[in-house]
């Protein structure tokens, strides 16, 4: 129509976009619908590689100043019993009354260890294990003033049994970890396999750097440096207070974790375990009998340190008890390689390559085992438990090196190695008898 002064600028029609019917979404079952794009609201985590599994366990404030005071604390562990021997046969010239005393020591060290670890449960990490250690040191110590002096054989039992009170440094560490990271079970374990890990460290050096230091100084310079290294890492790790677990009060009549159910059991796999090395150890310084000897053993050693970083970084056991069986089933295994390559072509290199691999199932089992000890022990007797299994392992290593020792006598170097393989195979049965029917008391 035509437009006049007062027409409005903008007809309203039917047709007119004011008066449109307002836009409608298609339906679901429009073929022209298209579902939206979904933004997800977060990315999905990448697996840590693992060394990110390690860094991640020393983030914590203090972990690392632990830990440093712990290895230093830990290496003379590898020192002393050598460092013995070496001194007193060097003085006394019998190698008997070497193994003798230090035979005392290690008695007196499976008397006395559990005792020191209740007292640091009761009591508090720092204000045992200092004192403890100043009577060891002391210990080793008129030890060495002993043997300078070349004083009465009784006074070298009696010093060097004084040495026992030494507090399990190893057990206190693995203690603060299962502290710290008390809700991830995952580091936990990795925790445990990196402790596993300087366990092997510790005991593949300690005994070459003590030879070193008796052949290049003085025949008492291992035991001075090791009372020394002792004293200087525990004064450190017990100086780290903030990562220390807190004393739990324990009500009157607390039962040892000895009577656990399925603890005695474990005991005695750690037992048996504790032979394979015992007696591996004895059968190959009588197989290789020379100075390779020792780097022979340090093979065994690293393979286990290797293993246990790389078991450090894979998913942790939903059953711990059974992931042991699997282990020792391995530890079976492999131990029977040493037998086929010494009872075979007899070469060294073979020998080598074999205590290599058979290494390899070393840090695994002690991991697992271990972490099944942490399962079973009550939090306020932790120390306690762990050194009842690290006794039960000496008391093995003890049992293994005579049994080895007497089958290399009597039936020749070589069949000396189907010992270790027969205290794997008892360690396997022993778990399956009674260990899988353990219950967690946390």
């Amino acid at each position: 129509m035509p437009q006049t002064k007062n027409a409005p600028l903008l007809a309203l029609t039917p047709e007119s976009p004011i008066l449109a019917p307002r836009y409608e979404a298609p339906r679901h079952d429009d073929p022209r619908y298209e579902a939206p794009r979904r933004t997800p609201l977060r990315t999905p985590r990448r697996k840590p590689r693992p060394l990110e599994r390690y860094a991640r366990l020393f983030a914590l404030p203090g972990t690392r100043a632990f830990t440093l005071g712990n290895l230093i604390a830990r290496l003379p562990m590898g020192m002393f019993s050598v460092s013995a021997v070496i001194m007193i046969a060097g003085a006394y010239g019998s190698y008997a009354l070497a193994g003798a005393v230090t035979a005392t020591g290690l008695a007196a060290t499976a008397l006395v260890a559990p005792f020191t670890a209740r007292l640091v449960d009761r009591y508090g990490q720092a204000r045992v294990a200092v004192p403890a250690t100043v009577v060891a040191v002391l210990g080793s110590l008129a030890l060495l003033l002993c043997v300078h002096h070349h004083a009465p054989a009784w006074t070298l039992f009696a010093a060097y049994a004084a040495t026992a009170t030494t507090p399990n440094t190893g057990g206190m560490s693995r203690a603060r970890w299962a502290h710290l990271y008390r809700d991830d079970p995952a580091a936990v374990h990795t925790a445990n396999a990196f402790e596993q890990a300087a366990d092997e460290l510790c005991f593949m050096l300690g005994p070459v750097l003590a030879a070193f230091l008796c052949a290049a100084l003085f025949p008492e310079a291992g035991t001075l440096t090791g009372a020394v290294l002792l004293l200087t890492g525990v004064l450190l790790f017990a100086a780290q207070r903030a990562t220390e677990p807190p004393v739990t009060p324990r009500a009157g009549g607390a039962r040892t974790p000895l009577r656990t159910p399925g603890m005695p059991a474990l005991l005695a796999v750690f037992l048996a375990t504790g032979a394979v090395f015992g007696s591996m150890e004895v059968v190959t310084l009588a197989f290789v009998d020379g100075p390779a000897a020792g780097a022979v053993l340090a093979l065994q050693a690293a393979g286990s340190c290797a293993a246990g970083l790389v078991y450090g970084s894979v998913r942790p056991a939903r059953h711990v008890g059974r992931r042991l069986l699997g282990c020792l089933a391995a530890m079976t295994a492999l131990m029977s390689l040493p037998l086929l390559a010494a009872a075979g072509t007899g070469s060294l290199l073979a020998l080598a390559g074999a205590l290599l691999a058979a290494g390899m199932a070393t840090a695994p089992t002690m991991v697992t085992g271990m972490t099944l000890v942490q399962r079973l022990t009550p939090a306020a007797q932790l120390n306690e438990g762990m050194t009842l299994a690290v006794t039960a392992l000496l008391g093995g290593i003890a049992a293994g090196s005579a049994t080895g020792g007497w089958t290399v006598e009597h039936a020749g170097a070589w069949a000396g190695y189907a010992v270790p393989v027969a205290a794997a195979a008892l360690a396997l049965v022993l778990a399956v008898a009674g260990t899988t029917k353990a219950r967690p008391s946390r």
